[in-house]
């Protein structure tokens, strides 16, 4: 078992031409691309917990996916998919509570039944969230986001024992997170609006994840991303 502060190399990213690896042969593999947020959950939960040498990483390449992905591992042809036991299972949410219950290392849910039931409540919101904040890049999103953000500012405030929304790091930050990266390069250097302005508890959070080594090595390249970001959604 690996630790969670490990730097590893990053695999290269497969393309078509790419031969695929020996599926089914008893390697539990995280199929993903590091372009995406929802995959980008699965990999901080897997670096969290010490299994960079237990839990592959197969990198897609989304923009050419190689035939063989869709054939042989995942007939929807998304990611991130889990190969895990002779079966490969899927939806980022589903796959970072499969590995946190499956596999050994740190829990990432506490025994608290207060704070688990509202980490559920948080999850479930996460989609909306989400959704809302999107949806806003079609109108005004500074304006249209604001009650967006403050629902997690007031969320990181109901439990005073840390600074994540379940005092301790959980699953909960690990669904959010990847979205919020985004989220706050875009509305910075795109819009240039500071979404923690006012904000001093999202703020505190997203300082705490920064120095998160798991969470570290899977972030995106902001420039990249603001491109990306800006042919996609402003058609420039």
């Amino acid at each position: 078992m690996a630790t969670a502060g490990v730097q590893e190399i990053r695999p290269p990213t497969l393309a078509p031409t790419s031969e695929p690896p020996s599926i089914f042969d008893g390697t539990t593999r995280l199929y993903m691309s590091y372009s995406c947020p929802f995959a980008q959950r699965v990999w901080i939960t897997r670096n969290h917990k010490g299994l960079q040498d237990n839990i592959k990483l197969v990198p897609i390449d989304l923009m050419n996916k190689p035939a063989w992905y869709k054939e042989k591992v995942h007939p929807e042809n998304k990611v991130p998919s889990l190969e895990h036991d002779g079966k490969v299972l899927a939806e980022s949410i589903d796959l970072i509570k499969y590995v946190d219950a499956n596999f050994e290392g740190p829990a990432l849910l506490p025994n608290d039944p207060a704070k688990k039931e509202f980490g559920e409540e948080l999850i479930i919101y996460v989609d909306t969230f989400t959704k809302d904040v999107f949806t806003s890049f079609r109108g005004d999103p500074i304006t249209q986001t604001s009650a967006s953000f403050d629902y997690v500012e007031n969320a990181l405030g109901k439990f005073d024992d840390g600074p994540f929304f379940l005092g301790e790091f959980s699953l909960v930050d690990i669904a959010y997170i990847p979205f919020v990266e985004r989220f706050q390069i875009v509305f910075s250097e795109v819009y240039k609006h500071d979404i923690t302005a006012g904000r001093p508890k999202l703020a505190a959070w997203i300082e705490e994840l920064n120095k998160n080594n798991a969470y570290k090595q899977t972030k995106l390249d902001p420039e990249e991303f603001v491109d990306f970001f800006k042919k996609r959604f402003l058609g420039q």
